[in-house]
């Protein structure tokens, strides 16, 4: 039989057959080769085997993923630096990115639009409120196996109740004081919503330096889509676009066609390629 492996447990693994949820363990050259909730199994007794992988994310432990939505707010602020790191993270791994504005209902109409704009030719982005439960433009998103993923307390976890209906994660609380969520996701599990799965990520993080980029810093600007078409008016194919004259980055960014936060950002990514 085949199944799809939605929570790991200890020793014990929730297997979703399609008809029914059952509870198994793995063989001993399974748990060896590495066994992952998302991974598609074979099985009997115990799980026999693993189906080919689309992708495997180490941190957080998560096979076969389709899409991320990366999650921001206004509160906590914006980090835009992460936020571009996960949208490269997910195309270098063939992960669709989506960025979800959470909390619009505390947010000011000219608010919405200006993190639009940074990111309307890089990404699909959703505007939803967790709060007011309107998520209906992102639950019709939700297809294969999809995560979330962006700092604490953007609200994740309550976009999660509010797409299932119910309360199946932990909700965190935002400290005032230094604006920053507590952690409250212990693991990775799979849930059933619309024509797919949805998990939590705890392990992608504001503070998270195990998230690290495994491409070159010659590679990087492949990875902003709002980049590709001026990438064919630099000079060089070396190029890193960091110096003005035979750049058609830089020539983008100084006529407006493209985002000077995206650049920044990239400038900073590029900084921490090139120590690594």
């Amino acid at each position: 039989m085949k199944g799809l492996v939605i929570k790991k447990n200890a020793g014990l693994y929730d297997i979703d057959t399609g008809k029914e949820v059952i509870t198994i363990k793995a063989s001993g050259n399974v748990k060896k080769q590495g066994l992952y909730v998302g991974d598609r199994v074979e099985f009997d007794e115990v799980i026999t085997s693993t189906l080919e992988r689309k992708n495997k994310l180490i941190r957080p432990p998560l096979a076969n993923l389709d899409k991320l939505f990366i999650v921001a707010s206004l509160v906590p602020k914006p980090d835009f630096v992460l936020i571009d790191k996960l949208i490269v993270y997910s195309l270098v791994n063939g992960i669709e990115p989506i960025l979800v504005i959470n909390k619009t209902d505390i947010m000011e109409k000219d608010c919405q639009e200006e993190i639009k704009n940074i990111y309307k030719d890089a990404v699909k982005v959703i505007l939803v409120s967790a709060e007011e439960g309107e998520v209906e433009e992102l639950k019709n998103e939700i297809s294969g196996i999809s995560a979330f993923a962006g700092q604490s307390a953007v609200g994740k976890s309550s976009l999660i109740n509010a797409l299932l209906g119910k309360e199946k994660a932990e909700v965190g609380s935002l400290s005032k004081k230094v604006e920053r969520g507590k952690q409250t996701t212990r693991m990775t599990c799979l849930y059933k919503c619309s024509s797919g799965y949805i998990a939590d990520t705890a392990g992608f993080s504001l503070l998270d330096a195990t998230l690290v980029l495994p491409i070159s810093p010659q590679e990087l600007g492949r990875y902003y889509p709002d980049f590709l078409k001026y990438l064919q008016n630099c000079k060089f194919r070396s190029c890193l676009h960091e110096i003005s004259g035979n750049c058609g980055i830089i020539e983008g960014v100084n006529k407006g066609k493209i985002n000077r936060t995206r650049y920044e950002s990239y400038l900073k990514i590029l900084s921490e390629l090139k120590g690594k």
